[in-house]
């Protein structure tokens, strides 16, 4: 017993529910609490409790007459030390275990798939008794405590109940409230003791706050029940997908430098995402994380909404907007890394907990963070259960996976000597490719019509391919190459472009290997990469026809489009995650121009179905001409089932009069776009509206059409007869 003592003392006991609350002893009963910041104890009912000499265990004797008029859950009153205030609270030592075997085995097992609504912190109500359940995964630990405003930031005060073989501590606390800050001391094998946030929480602080929170009951009344139900039945591959990619915390600022709140992006973001004719918006990380700098990628809190917006039910309405406007949300996430941060998942335990053990494995060499161990059964549950977590409680309508490239390679960015071989001798990351397999096999089975898109920059096959049939299972999957070609090819000064127009045409030996999202992201606008506009060659009025004519083709190539902010109105400089956009050129001349073809494209994409039918097939696609290098000019046709769109590109500031391309059939040709119209700060030559084809066969085709191409400009022209 004197050891016991001396090891509560110190707080070092493992399992303080065997020697604190009601316990037999012969024919009576004890009942003792450890106290260390009390002056005097007493038992509420029953009397005044005997402070244990020099310890601060308090405990009393009392007959089995008394013990059963005792409440289940007795009150304990006190009188702190320092201050000598009054105070009484139900003990937390007088419940049995709350979380059931069932669930620590499922978890333990990494087949939780709703293991977030039991680890973490909760709001409930035991016997009646309301209050917070706390439980955390934390193996080989000596002792955890609960520590927070509530007792004082005191260690020794909250000591939690061991859950055995599951390495999961809990311990339900009568009387905390929401918003109750809170962490966990954590006293490692080695007897360090740290402080680490929760790696469950639902709130945490604004940084440089890094203080967990109790997070309120989620009372939100959601009215997206039509959304929710045509999301379900969407036959997406087939459907127009126009992503517009935000950071929340940039796209506009209050006058003082403030962060917008998510119902301000709600009220403000929505509408202007909606006039623009976007399907979708696609936030990078709004998960919390300490640094700005970092744009959300490097995540402390990966069940917390960033707070620098607001709450979860903000995060909620912002949301729910969306989708009774028709707009879908996408969420970057990131499961590939994350941060070194002491308070947070970096070894939580002491030791890699969430991380591997071995640095060849476990370190980042890019970005200097820590990798999860995805061999490890409870650190793949929380991935896991995270995903399920952003879909159930917000709606999401799919995942952005960053950085999966980095995943799938055990010699990601290291040299020889840095990496060891997998079991069978190779380079592939085994357990993190089946940790992928697993996520989108859950996802796509638990959430009919929610996407998961991955950005992976390498060969790798079959990313977007069903697990079933050898693939990686994501919906979609990054287009890199035709990034980095197409972009390259734009950034060409018109005279050398006829040397290089097989950047453009290359795309179309890969382009159906795939499910692929076309990306002209945040990535390519910061890092002295230039602004969209700024990355194109000639003089202002070049620049802006380039742009016109890179968006237009972005829009015509096979593949689902997504277009970071800035972009759609032509922002000069780069983008700076510490401020709003420029928006004072947005409503300027050709500025407010380049508005106008992005709300026009968006409409012509979704509006004439050959332009988005068949994104991911080859019938959807078909060359007219891919050789005229000397006039560098390309022409293709988009088909749907029973209807066709001719895209023509002049790709030099020359003026083409009397161009002639082959076309399928004959009759009236309606030009349905013309990126160098007036409206969209153009010199506005063009077609009149319409062509007539002539029996002239060239191209492999029967027919001909002739043709105005303005310079640096793209024509789009249909074949449907009404409009």
């Amino acid at each position: 017993m004197t050891e016991i003592l001396a090891k509560i003392q110190a707080g070092k006991y493992h399992d303080p529910f065997e020697w604190l609350g009601l316990h037999a002893v012969g024919d009576r009963f004890v009942v003792r609490a450890f106290m260390p910041s009390a002056e005097t104890v007493e038992l509420q009912g029953v009397g005044a409790m005997q402070r244990i000499e020099s310890t601060d265990v308090f405990e009393i004797y009392i007959t089995y007459k008394i013990k059963e008029k005792l409440a289940v859950h007795y009150s304990l009153n006190w009188i702190e030390k320092k201050s000598l205030e009054s105070h009484s609270i139900i003990s937390p030592y007088s419940f049995q275990p709350l979380l059931s075997e069932f669930d620590l085995d499922l978890f333990s097992g990494g087949r939780h798939l709703h293991i977030y609504r039991f680890l973490g912190a909760r709001l409930m109500a035991v016997d009646n008794v309301d209050g917070c359940l706390f439980a955390v995964w934390a193996p080989n630990v000596k002792r955890i405590s609960i520590i927070g405003d509530f007792n004082g930031w005191h260690g020794l005060r909250h000591p939690m109940r061991n859950r055995g073989y599951s390495g999961v501590w809990e311990l339900f606390i009568p009387g905390l409230n929401a918003h109750d800050n809170y962490k966990y001391e954590i006293v490692s094998h080695t007897e360090a003791i740290l402080h680490k946030t929760d790696p469950y929480a639902r709130s945490m602080g604004l940084r440089p706050d890094t203080t967990s929170k109790v997070s309120p009951l989620d009372t939100y009344v959601w009215k997206d029940s039509d959304w929710l139900a045509f999301r379900k039945k969407r036959q997406w591959l087939h459907q127009p997908m126009s992503i517009y990619e935000v950071h929340a915390g940039s796209w506009r600022r209050h006058e003082d430098g403030s962060f917008l709140s998510y119902r301000e992006l709600a009220e403000q973001l929505v509408p202007y995402v909606k006039d623009l004719g976007y399907t979708h918006i696609e936030f990078l990380p709004f998960t919390e994380h300490p640094l700005d700098e970092s744009w959300g990628y490097q995540v402390s809190g990966y069940f917390s909404p960033t707070s620098r917006h607001g709450s979860a039910e903000d995060l909620r309405y912002l949301i729910d907007t969306a989708h009774c406007n028709g707009i879908g949300i996408f969420l970057d996430w990131v499961p590939a890394h994350f941060p070194r941060d002491d308070f947070a998942l970096a070894q939580f335990t002491g030791e890699p907990c969430y991380e591997y053990n071995d640095p060849q494995k476990g370190t980042h060499q890019d970005w200097g963070t820590l990798i999860f161990n995805y061999g490890r059964n409870e650190v793949r549950n929380f991935l896991i259960t995270n995903a399920v977590y952003w879909i159930e409680e917000f709606h999401i309508d799919g995942l952005r996976v960053d950085a999966v490239a980095s995943m799938l390679y055990l010699d990601y960015s290291r040299e020889h000597g840095q990496w060891s071989p997998n079991i069978h001798g190779g380079r592939e990351h085994l357990e993190a490719i089946d940790f992928l397999k697993n996520l989108n096999e859950v996802v796509h089975a638990e959430f009919p019509g929610v996407l998961t898109l991955a950005e992976e920059s390498t060969d790798w096959p079959m990313v977007s391919r069903p697990t079933d049939a050898g693939g990686l299972g994501f919906s979609m999957k990054w287009n890199m190459g035709w990034m980095h070609d197409t972009l390259s090819y734009a950034q060409t000064d018109p005279v050398y472009r006829r040397f290089h127009l097989n950047q453009l045409t290359f795309s179309q030996l890969y382009a159906y290997s795939e499910n692929f999202v076309l990306p002209l992201s945040h990535d390519e606008v910061v890092h002295m990469k230039r602004s969209m506009l700024d990355k194109m060659p000639g003089d202002v009025w070049k620049k802006f026809a380039n742009l016109r004519l890179l968006y237009a083709y972005h829009y015509a190539h096979p593949g689902k489009k997504l277009l970071f902010m800035g972009g759609e109105f032509g922002q000069w400089d780069e983008w700076n995650e510490s401020k709003q956009l420029d928006w004072m050129v947005s409503g300027m001349d050709k500025h407010a121009g380049l508005v106008n073809l992005c709300r026009d494209l968006n409409n012509i994409y979704c509006k004439f179905t050959p332009m988005h039918f068949y994104d991911f097939d080859q019938q959807g696609f078909q060359w007219i001409s891919c050789d005229d290098v000397d006039n560098s000019t390309l022409a293709f046709i988009r088909r749907s089932q029973d209807e066709f769109v001719i895209c023509m590109f002049n790709f030099t500031p020359v003026p083409r009069e009397d161009y002639t391309i082959g076309v399928p059939q004959e009759g009236l040709y309606r030009e349905i776009f013309n990126s160098d119209a007036i409206c969209y700060g153009g010199s506005n030559l063009g077609n009149g509206g319409e062509v007539f084809s002539q029996h002239q066969s060239l191209h492999g085709f029967e027919y001909s059409i002739t043709l105005i191409l303005p310079p640096l400009s793209a024509v789009f022209f249909s074949n449907r007869v009404v409009l």
